[in-house]
């Protein structure tokens, strides 16, 4: 049986990287509750949605945090809705599987153009 950060991180790689919709029935709650307000509950929508992305989506994990049920994944979305975002899904882990979901995300600005010069994203 994976660990709640084996267990974010390989739902996230097989659902966005992937773009493998039975990881919904696999590693998602049958009540998965979705905090992100343009998205309702359930997996319904997300597997109409994840077929949809274009063939130039791309997703990749960065930094992967775990605190009790909680697991916090930074990653980084190429091609979403035609820019590149950063986020840090957060999921709560239940009866081994995730129950629920939040993001934070913003757009992706280059390290050259931002004041800092730093990047958003780790390059790996």
């Amino acid at each position: 049986m994976m660990n709640n950060k084996e267990l974010a991180l390989t739902a996230i790689t097989d659902v966005f990287a992937k773009r493998d919709i039975t990881a919904f029935d696999k590693y998602f709650s049958k009540n998965y509750k979705q905090h992100n307000p343009s998205i309702p509950n359930g997996t319904e929508v997300l597997k109409q949605i994840v077929p949809t992305f274009p063939e130039s989506f791309k997703y990749k994990s960065g930094i992967v945090a775990e605190v009790g049920d909680f697991v916090m994944i930074h990653g980084r979305y190429e091609n979403w809705n035609g820019k590149n975002m950063i986020a840090v899904d957060i999921f709560k882990i239940e009866n081994g599987k995730i129950a629920e979901h939040w993001d934070v995300m913003q757009e992706e600005v280059p390290a050259a153009l931002s004041a800092n010069v730093n990047a958003m994203f780790p390059i790996k």
